[in-house]
């Protein structure tokens, strides 16, 4: 017995029954055919990669002593979700339109080394100098622990960039949790 077909998001998906067990059959999705979607590990040849699996590539240079630790450093970040459509989930204090607009907020601070940024964040700092702006490719396993960004900052600071970030780290299905953030050192502020 065949039952109608349910879309789900991006595609659709059909139920058949045999011997009392319900088995899936995927439609093909011609849109989909060739692409790399739910794929986490890919390379960008334009990019550094780290032995953490970390990539990045250095837009701006910036001058002056890399940060240390326990030393408080102020940033500017941008957020995107590189598996979904590169969908931006934050940008501070710059004019990108719509409801993701972090308008003039705080600058985001951190203590270097105290574990309150995701993993993937705190070695992109170490890194940068004042001034220096850096685009970091973050696999899963360098981002949001449990994919849940409460647990760890950067934090999305409108409703509409917590619930595009919410939607790609809490999905299940074929949504890849690789993430990109642009980061702005501008300042390091020494231990007191």
């Amino acid at each position: 017995m065949l039952i109608p077909a349910i879309t789900i998001g991006i595609g659709s998906c059909q139920y058949t029954f045999e011997n009392g067990a319900a088995k899936a059959e995927f439609a093909d999705m011609p849109a989909l055919r060739g692409k790399d979607y739910g794929k986490t590990k890919m390379r960008y040849p334009d990019y550094t990669e780290t032995e953490s699996g970390l990539q990045y590539k250095d837009l701006r240079v910036g001058d002056g002593p890399s940060p240390k630790k326990g030393e408080t450093v102020v940033v500017d970040w941008d957020g995107y979700t590189i598996g979904y459509y590169g969908r931006i989930f934050e940008a501070r204090n710059k004019t990108k339109g719509g409801s993701f607009e972090g308008g003039e907020k705080d600058f985001f601070k951190f203590k270097v080394g105290s574990g309150q940024v995701i993993p993937a964040f705190e070695e992109a700092i170490s890194g940068m100098t004042p001034g220096g702006v850096r685009r970091i490719i973050v696999p899963p396993d360098l981002g949001y622990p449990d994919n849940d960004y409460n647990k760890l900052g950067p934090k999305p600071t409108t409703f509409s960039g917590q619930r595009a970030l919410d939607f790609v780290l809490r999905n299940q299905g074929l949504i890849d949790k690789t993430l990109l953030f642009d980061i702005e050192l501008l300042k390091i502020i020494p231990n007191q």
